[in-house]
This record gives structure tokens, C-alpha cells and sequence, in this order.
């Protein structure tokens, strides 16, 4: 006969693996997962309706940030051709997710360019731009490459650049990278899980 003790110990036994059996395993980022590295804080650049902005602007959105200019013959547009798709797939929760395009070419990205260049994707999108000193101070802060190669002529020169992309989360923070050419799936993915 089983005592009063050993019996109750064995149910709790089966209640633990139970709920053990029964507990979802944590969903982990597809993306270079970025939590708790001490670099990309912040950014203090002018949108393409004229308005200075920071970071903190978008607090409680998701945030991702692409740097890119609008003269980009590849990865430039398909990055937000693919940030448009992740959009559509988010359905209701893309409104709680702002992508910013960062221009790496501030000579030729005007304001009037980017007002007509990035809303074409979405038009909840905001292209960024700052003098040539605020485009060295955020490529340096958020360790992004950039380096215009020489055309034909002075005005056609293309310029090489980091081509991933970075996502902060609803309190400003980083946490993912985003690969170039991927594909929206796993972007989606990843953005469903931060915005939980």
C-alpha cells in the first residue's frame, strides 16, 4: 500500500511533467539577434516632410531602420519592396511598425526626391536625411558602410553600402539585423515575435 505521502508526491510528480509537456518552447528570432549591444542609439536626421526626428519619435512602434539612397539600381529597392510585403502580411499589427530609409547619398536625396521616392513602397514609410556630417555621425553610430564609387560623370557616381537592415523594439532598443534578400517570411516572423 502506497502512503498518503508517497501518493500525493507522485501526482505532483505528474502534474510537473504535465505542464512541462504542455508549456510552448519559446519562439526564437530568424535574424542576427542584436539584444543588448550598446551601439545604434539614436539618430537626430530631418524626414522627408521637413521634420526634424529621433529615435525617440517612434516609441511603442517596432522600428526598422535600412540605410540606402534612391539612385540604388538593386538592393535598395528590393529591401523595401520586401519591407512593403512584410507590411501586408502583418496586417493589423503593421501599424505598429515604422520602416525608415536613411540615405547614404545626401548630395542627390533631397527632401523633395525622398518625399517621392520611399512613400511609393508604403506610405507609412519615412525616408531620413541630414547634411553630409549627420549622414558620417549615424553611419558611424549605427557601424553602417557606405563609400560612393566614381561614374562617367561627377553625377553618376553609384554608392557602395551596408545592406542589411536593423529593428528596434516598441522602447527603442535594439535587437535584430536583418539580412539582405531573404525574402518577407522570415522578417514577418521575427516582427510578429517583438511586437508580442
Amino acid at each position: 500500500m502506497i502512503s498518503p505521502f508517497r501518493r500525493l508526491m507522485l501526482v505532483s510528480l505528474l502534474l510537473l511533467s504535465c505542464m512541462a509537456a504542455c508549456t510552448k518552447p519559446e519562439e526564437k528570432f530568424i535574424n542576427t539577434d542584436l539584444t543588448g549591444l550598446d551601439y545604434a542609439k539614436d539618430f537626430a536626421l530631418t524626414d522627408q516632410n521637413g521634420k526634424a526626428r529621433t529615435l525617440a519619435d517612434f516609441k511603442g512602434k517596432a522600428v526598422v531602420i535600412f540605410f540606402g539612397y534612391t539612385q540604388c539600381p538593386d538592393v535598395c529597392p528590393t529591401t523595401m519592396a520586401e519591407m512593403a510585403e512584410v507590411m501586408k502580411q502583418l496586417s493589423d499589427l503593421a501599424n505598429q511598425v515604422q520602416v525608415l530609409f536613411v540615405t547614404v547619398d545626401p548630395e542627390r536625396d533631397t527632401q523633395a526626391l525622398l518625399a517621392a521616392y520611399v512613400p511609393n513602397f508604403d506610405k507609412r514609410f519615412l525616408g531620413l536625411y541630414g547634411d553630409q556630417a549627420a549622414t558620417e555621425k549615424v553611419a558611424k553610430e549605427f557601424k553602417v558602410f557606405y563609400q560612393k564609387v566614381p561614374g562617367k560623370t561627377a553625377t553618376s557616381y553609384s554608392v557602395d553600402h551596408t545592406a542589411g537592415s536593423y529593428v528596434f523594439d516598441k522602447e527603442g532598443r535594439i535587437r535584430l539585423f536583418l539580412r539582405h534578400g531573404q525574402g518577407p517570411e522570415p522578417i514577418t516572423h521575427d516582427l510578429k515575435i517583438l511586437l508580442k
